[in-house]
């Protein structure tokens, strides 16, 4: 990581100390920085090597693969943020409510979802000692259950600080339009999900299908790939409320240009981006779940490529400026499948 890159880190928490805006510190907030202080106290006095001070030993040690990919990927970000961003809005308490906090192990997770986020959430749990250690045992509801890991944005200023400062910090992305391909085909097109297409669908259809069947606009339960693209395009629906997570860009999740972030894991190399932030957490013998097979992998490129070929030119180029900050800061190249001139 190098001294220079140290000097970055304590400026970037210096900034971002100077930028956040707290309105208020709820009780719940003071007591959860007073009893996590002394869960990280195992590695923070010295007694075992934090997973970022392991992170600082490889790149100080002899070359490793992957060490140097993920150094790679960390400047490859840094470099892309300073090429494409410019003044940024400050950052609020709410802003930090995906970064998840293992104080216990020093660890920093934004999670982004339709990107393995159930199962990092999991790996959480068990950390801390839920299911006996064991992520596959812990039911998806549960691991998605309000209040179950605590956000950084449940911590005063200094607490947060503190923390930035010293734990790991990590996401994993994915390719922003296979994301977005999957977050339609799995909130829009199951039938287990009918509390959340009544909530979206019924809108989109009200909205984007003249005469629609009454049935349609009751339940929200047929919406077309197409109609889901142009309500996201709609300049009504963010201005109506911010996009919902599973459709918002990953950079306005995680704020990777305004927070510095160690590890950049890849949903397309998840078995071994997972085993090495577990490796650095000190827990390597904890199993991550299985990946999707290669095969179920390519299936579902396929599947994103086959959505995006029905769509009109004259759309994809608007979706593709849409999302196109997190295929620039994440180093994807556009879809081949895209007729973007």
């Amino acid at each position: 990581m190098g001294r220079h890159c140290w000097r970055r880190r304590l400026l970037a928490v210096a900034c971002l100390g100077a930028s956040l805006l707290l309105l208020c510190c709820s009780r719940r907030a003071l007591l959860l920085a007073f009893e996590n202080r002394a869960l990280g106290s195992g590695w923070l006095s010295g007694k075992r090597r934090s997973p970022l001070q392991m992170l600082y030993d490889l790149d100080k040690g002899p070359p490793s693969p992957l060490a140097e990919l993920h150094r790679q990927r960390r400047d490859s970000l840094r470099r892309a943020c300073e090429r494409h961003t410019r003044r940024q809005r400050l950052l609020q308490p709410e802003d930090l409510r995906h970064v998840l906090v293992d104080d216990t192990h020093g660890l920093l997770y934004c999670y982004v979802p339709k990107v393995a986020c159930t199962n990092w959430k999991r790996v959480l749990l068990a950390l801390r000692g839920h299911a006996r250690g064991d992520p596959s045992a812990i039911p998806a509801h549960e691991a998605h259950a309000p209040g179950r890991l605590p956000s950084l944005a449940d911590f005063s200023t200094a607490e947060v600080n503190r923390r930035l400062r010293a734990y790991l910090a990590f996401l994993f992305v994915r390719e922003p339009f296979e994301r977005l391909a999957s977050a339609y085909r799995n909130k829009f097109t199951r039938p287990y999900h009918a509390a959340f297409q009544k909530r979206f669908g019924t809108r989109i259809v009200r909205r984007l299908r003249p005469s629609a069947h009454p049935d349609a606009l009751a339940r929200g339960h047929d919406v077309r790939f197409a109609e889901f693209l142009a309500y996201l395009l709609d300049p009504r629906t963010q201005r109506e409320e911010p996009f919902n997570e599973h459709w918002e860009r990953a950079h306005a999740l995680c704020h990777p240009c305004r927070l510095r972030y160690d590890v950049v894991g890849k949903f397309e190399t998840l078995a071994e981006d997972s085993a090495f932030v577990l490796g650095l957490a000190g827990a390597p013998g904890l199993r991550f779940p299985a990946p999707p097979p290669r095969a179920q992998a390519a299936a579902a490129r396929d599947r994103a490529a086959r959505l995006f070929r029905d769509i009109s030119a004259f759309y994809q180029r608007r979706l593709f400026n849409l999302y196109k900050m997190d295929f620039l800061l994440f180093n994807y190249s556009a879809p081949s499948y895209l007729r973007l001139h």
